[in-house]
């Protein structure tokens, strides 16, 4: 049975309490890792996640063939925010919309001596963490994996990557490196999480398109629209004077050649790139779904942002965010749009008539 959670307030001890904060499928995946491998966890959860780990525990998979289970009574399931009273570790894990509304639970439940990690998309939420909880150790982060949630409190990970944390005192990446899920420090984390924003422009793409990841960057076409809007961003960001760095083996400013390649070439070149598993969505897909609103404000939107401040017009980015909003609007799911429906729509905002 699960041990009785001693209320501590520093990294004083072996055992540090974390607490997963929003666990979602990111959330829910990284805390049944550190779990199975004897930290003490608890998650705090929306009550039909909660209702699912309880019935069923966790699943936690990849491409590579893991397969780790969590029983309920191994982890702790939470949906009450008291339970930040007890955390050491804080892992904030919920959408960037709801980026203030968890802080606030922090300020009011966690202790000061608690150290808080953003494993959230979007570039500012460690900085709004920071505003919130001031005096605190608040850590940005960057997450390069997708998790698909299966059901039954089976979570999947579909593409693979290490996490990345904020350097800072304590080495809470070697605290967090386990069995499957590697975690390293970067002094250079707003340039990680820019190569990431990079990446996650294709999140609206693929969820537009209706296929999965895999099908998606096999397409020609789509790769092409991909580059495109890749290149826009690129320029934005180093007129910022930003120098965007990725996780993968290729450098940030040949990513869109490789896009562009032949399908025949591209599957030879890229082939780290297409490691995905066949089924893949990315979480904008899901969110469309599954009605919920998406991201795009926090993607697209912040590149529009830039681009006006710099009188620099950013037409792909507003277009895909556009559509994307559109969809949101219809609540129709996935819309199943084509690469050439969207240069058709493109070209309304490259040329406007009146």
């Amino acid at each position: 049975m699960r041990k009785k959670q001693l209320c501590v307030t520093a990294l004083v001890n072996d055992d540090p309490h974390i607490v997963v904060a929003g666990a979602g499928s990111v959330g829910c995946f990284v805390g049944g890792l550190l779990a199975a491998a004897g930290h003490d966890v608890t998650l705090l959860v929306r009550p039909r996640i909660a209702a699912e780990i309880r019935t069923h525990g966790l699943t936690l998979t990849d491409l590579e063939g893991m397969a780790v289970n969590v029983a309920a009574d191994a982890i702790g399931i939470s949906e009450d925010p008291k339970c930040l009273d007890c955390a050491d570790i804080v892992l904030v894990t919920v959408k960037s919309r709801d980026t203030t509304t968890l802080g606030d639970l922090i300020d009011r439940h966690a202790a000061r001596a608690a150290k808080i990690i953003s494993l959230q998309n979007g570039l500012f939420n460690g900085t709004k963490l920071r505003e919130l909880l001031p005096a605190r150790d608040v850590r940005a982060g960057m997450v390069p994996f997708n998790i698909v949630p299966m059901g039954q409190g089976c979570y999947h990970r579909a593409v693979e990557g290490d996490i990345v944390i904020e350097a800072g005192p304590g080495d809470l990446a070697q605290l967090m490196s386990v069995p499957g899920l590697p975690c390293a420090e970067s002094r250079e984390i707003e340039n990680v999480q820019w190569g990431k924003l990079l990446l996650n422009l294709n999140n609206a793409l693929n969820a537009l398109s209706g296929l999965p990841l895999q099908r998606q960057l096999r397409d020609r076409n789509w790769r092409k629209l991909m580059a495109d809007q890749w290149v826009e961003a690129l320029t934005v960001i180093q007129r910022q004077g930003i120098r965007p760095v990725t996780s993968t083996p290729v450098s940030v400013a040949m990513i869109p050649w490789v896009l562009r390649l032949p399908t025949g070439l591209f599957t030879r070149v890229a082939a780290a790139m297409l490691k995905i598993d066949p089924q893949a969505r990315l979480s904008m897909s899901y969110d469309l779904m599954e009605g919920r609103s998406t991201e795009i404000d926090s993607l697209q939107g912040e590149i529009m942002r830039m681009g006006a401040a710099q009188g620099m017009a950013t037409p792909i980015n507003a277009m895909v965010y556009d559509v994307m909003r559109t969809a949101e609007l219809a609540g129709e799911g996935l819309p199943n749009l084509t690469p050439q429906a969207l240069r058709r729509e493109l070209a309304e905002y490259e040329h406007p008539k009146g």
